[in-house]
């Protein structure tokens, strides 16, 4: 593993580290905070799914999360959002290829050789920070923003008993029926919708929930409400009497000025279950 970066952060150290990575045949770049804590002792964990577009660097650089997670002594994971490189497949739109991995298993050409980012997710990258950092694997949880809301949602309610607690900002709710999602999924794992399901946090909310609490913070101005669909996971919440605050943030956009303004509450909620485990 080689280390990019090292900055002392509200008493932690805010690192950048990179890796080879066997799942998606690349090298993998992420961030990873780790408090004061973490010098005496394993820490508690919380994973930070990036949205379209970004890399590791967005969330690390203008969420503000770290303050928080240093008052709670909480790591943060900030992985990529895809593959990257020469000859890893691309394509010229914003929303497809490269920065936009979509947290799924790519079963289509020419996606399938390097966007394996379910697997990467769920369980080479956790294997590589467990092995050379001091965390705790059996505290675990998990939030994003945007498609990664759509991934730690999907990944959460997928992996029953991996993560304590769940939480999304302007998650991508409905992927199967909107356009940031059908196009994507066609791309990546081919035209059968019934495969899609397991992708869709609204079916999954209401076919198995999740087994934990779970935090979602939707900005009611925000520019993409049509893409996202947050009312078709609301419903889901509703229906499954999931345990879950479900939140209409007036006046709030889609951007990080959006997700920063709730980050506090987010990792408090988040520190609450890790800590009660």
């Amino acid at each position: 593993m080689e280390t990019i970066s090292e900055n002392r952060c509200f008493g932690g150290v805010q690192g950048v580290y990179a890796h080879d990575s066997a799942v998606t045949g690349c090298k993998m770049t992420f961030g990873l905070f780790l408090p004061q804590e973490a010098e005496h002792g394993s820490v508690p964990l919380l994973w930070y799914l990036s949205g379209l577009t970004c890399t590791h660097e967005n969330a690390m650089t203008k969420a503000g999360a770290q303050a928080w997670a240093a008052d709670h002594g909480i790591a943060l994971c900030f992985p990529d959002t895809s593959p990257r490189g020469e000859g890893v497949a691309n394509d010229d739109a914003y929303d497809l290829g490269q920065g936009a991995g979509f947290y799924v298993n790519a079963t289509q050409d020419p996606w399938k050789p390097h966007f394996q980012m379910w697997d990467y997710i769920a369980e080479e990258l956790p294997r590589v920070v467990d092995h050379n950092f001091a965390i705790d694997p059996e505290r675990q949880s998990i939030t994003g923003h945007s498609m990664g809301g759509h991934g730690a949602l999907t990944l959460a309610m997928s992996l029953p008993g991996r993560y304590a607690s769940v939480s999304a900002f302007s998650p991508i709710a409905n992927p199967t029926q909107s356009d940031w999602g059908r196009k994507q999924l066609t791309a990546y794992l081919g035209s059968d919708e019934e495969v899609w399901k397991a992708h869709d946090s609204s079916l999954l909310m209401l076919d198995r929930g999740f087994d934990g609490p779970v935090l979602i913070d939707q900005g009611a101005s925000d520019q993409f409400l049509n893409l996202l669909k947050p009312e078709a996971l609301a419903h889901s919440m509703a229906a499954r009497r999931q345990d879950g605050t479900f939140r209409m943030q007036k006046g709030y956009d889609h951007s990080y000025f959006f997700v920063s303004t709730f980050m506090e509450e987010h990792v408090a909620f988040h520190a609450e279950a890790l800590y009660a485990l």
